[in-house]
């Protein structure tokens, strides 16, 4: 087990896996075998005052010491 995994994990800093990756991406898309698709989300949605930690109105916890 630990040989396989210091191979993979050689492969990875080496850029091994990354080549194989490029080269198999690069030939399924010159056989139109992959769709690329886009999709961007600008989407904002701010938390609610007490959810980002603020007090709630009333409330006063001192730390112990």
């Amino acid at each position: 087990m630990g040989r396989a995994y210091d191979l993979f994990r050689r492969w990875q800093r080496n850029g091994t896996w990354q080549r194989i990756f490029t080269e198999l991406q690069t030939w399924a898309d010159a056989k139109d075998l992959i769709t690329w698709d886009l999709n961007v989300d600008s989407t904002v949605r701010p938390a609610h005052q007490h959810a980002a930690g603020a007090r709630k109105r009333g409330t006063c916890r001192r730390s112990p010491l």
